[in-house]
């Protein structure tokens, strides 16, 4: 019997802002990255748009119903030898500004809150260089774009 490749797979992640330019982040459970804040999101399934997705996981995740805007950027997330992601960024816009988002996978996310990129910062600043509280992606994207205020300001 033959061992299987390990594959790189496609996560997408979808930043959803408020009006006063906060995020929802919510705390993972139950996977890789546990116990870390993360973005909406999941895995882009097969013939499925990036947008598409985004909604699609923020709606199944939180309850919000979004429109996505704006692809942002992407990571190269390598967890380990075999587990490497790609994860897309896609800003959303909620379409319903008093609607609050709401824990509908408990197995897989503790609670979301709103969250602004200072407060995502100092989370990282607590960690002191230490594999921590805020999700690989995350931690990349801050690396790789510390403008990212100016990318996820909604156009």
């Amino acid at each position: 019997m033959a061992t299987q490749k390990p594959v790189v797979r496609v996560g997408v992640a979808a930043i959803v802002r408020d009006k006063q330019g906060r995020m929802v982040v919510g705390i993972r459970k139950g996977s890789h990255g546990d116990g870390q804040w993360q973005f909406p999101g999941g895995h882009l399934e097969m013939g499925e748009s990036y947008f598409a997705c985004a909604e699609r996981e923020t709606l199944e995740e939180t309850g919000l119903v979004v429109k996505a805007e704006k692809l942002l950027t992407l990571t190269n997330d390598i967890f380990s030898p075999e587990k490497h992601y790609i994860t897309i960024f896609v800003l959303c816009q909620r379409l319903d500004d008093t609607q609050d988002p709401q824990v509908l996978e408990p197995n897989k996310c503790a609670r979301w809150e709103w969250k602004s990129w200072d407060d995502v910062r100092d989370v990282i600043a607590e960690e002191d260089g230490q594999p921590g509280k805020i999700f690989m992606p995350i931690v990349n994207l801050l690396e790789e774009h510390p403008d990212i205020e100016v990318l996820t300001t909604p156009t």
